[in-house]
């Protein structure tokens, strides 16, 4: 594309050739000619100086500077939106494999594609342009919505109900049994997990992340939730819409989080705990029963993360306290002698 058609697309501003040529678009350290990048702020402008683009996506005009720049309001958003024009491809219309099961009793809409060796039980309904990947299960009763992909190795047990627009990446189970037992006469007897899961429109579910039905009830990914890899999410669990959880969170059963909260990687979460909406969980953190209000907070347990930052500080300097406080009550134990 023209620099100048980009410019028309994003409501930007040309300064320079607009008729240059765009063919790639790269981060500000990896771009040759031919593609175009961007500057977060000017801040960073010292990364220009090596930088080989075609173009670069500013929100102010650069001064002192010879390259082509096209001005917008949110520069990071128009990179992300080119990225998405330049190289995201659609998933082509592959029809149904005549090497994939399916009962006679689904529902597909149209457009749908499976992929060999995958298995659709009794009463499915598949929505319209959804595309199942290889070596996937869908259990009995399942609703999956339109525009979805489910990408190779997925489990989706039985009852579940996904919205449209939906990515599951590989090996995502979503249905499991949640982990609920009563000890009772020296063992462990198991409760049945009779409840669904429930995801949301425009969720994305990273690869290998386990989210488990409820014990009854639903299980509930809000609208909008980003989840990455490798995440569990327990029994009876409600998630607000536009969140995202980083890796490696655990999320105990019961739990709610509200909207738009961040919870970084390695958080883990205990079982009945309520978080309020905009709330951000920092890395590696442990979070108790009970509620958390809005805010931001880390450590194990949870404190507020400014207060965590002091905390840790000092937590430094505890060697060098504890040398000082022997050389303390040495020279105590000496005056006592003396005495």
């Amino acid at each position: 594309m023209k620099l100048s058609e980009i410019a028309q697309l994003f409501n930007g501003r040309v300064v320079g050739n607009g008729d240059v040529l765009i063919s790639g678009v790269k981060g500000i350290e990896d771009a040759k000619e031919g593609d175009i990048t961007y500057l977060a702020s000017a801040k960073h402008k010292d990364k220009l100086k090596n930088c080989q683009a075609t173009a670069i996506i500013v929100n102010e005009k650069l001064e002192n500077f010879e390259g082509n720049q096209l001005i917008v309001d949110n520069p990071k958003l128009v990179f992300v939106k080119l990225l998405q024009k330049f190289y995201l491809k659609p998933h082509p219309y592959g029809g149904i494999s005549n090497q994939t099961f399916i009962s006679d009793s689904c529902k597909l809409g149209e457009n749908v594609t499976i992929y060999p060796f995958s298995y659709v039980g009794d009463n499915v309904e598949i929505g319209d342009n959804t595309v199942v990947y290889s070596f996937s299960f869908i259990g009995k009763g399942t609703k999956i919505g339109a525009d979805c992909i489910v990408y190779p190795n997925v489990t989706i047990r039985e009852g579940v109900q996904i919205g449209n627009r939906v990515i599951i990446h590989p090996s995502a189970v979503i249905g499991a049994d949640g982990f609920g037992y009563i000890f009772y006469e020296g063992k462990h007897e198991k409760i049945p997990q009779v409840g669904s899961v429930v995801i949301e429109d425009d969720v994305e579910i990273g690869a290998g992340t386990t989210i488990d039905r409820a014990t009854t009830g639903r299980t509930v990914i809000g609208k909008g939730t980003k989840i990455d890899n490798l995440v569990q999410i327990g029994h009876n669990v409600e998630i607000g819409q536009h969140c995202i959880i980083v890796a490696q969170v655990g999320i105990g059963g019961s739990s709610k989080i509200g909207d738009g909260c961040i919870i970084a990687g390695q958080v883990g979460i205990s079982d009945h705990v309520e978080i309020e909406s905009g709330t951000t969980i920092t890395a590696q953190s442990g979070v108790m029963p009970g509620k958390v209000e809005k805010g931001v907070f880390s450590g194990t347990p949870i404190i507020p993360h400014r207060d965590w930052l002091r905390a840790s500080s000092f937590f430094k300097k505890l060697p060098e306290l504890n040398k000082k406080l022997r050389e303390l009550e040495e020279k105590i134990k000496k005056l006592e002698v003396i005495e």
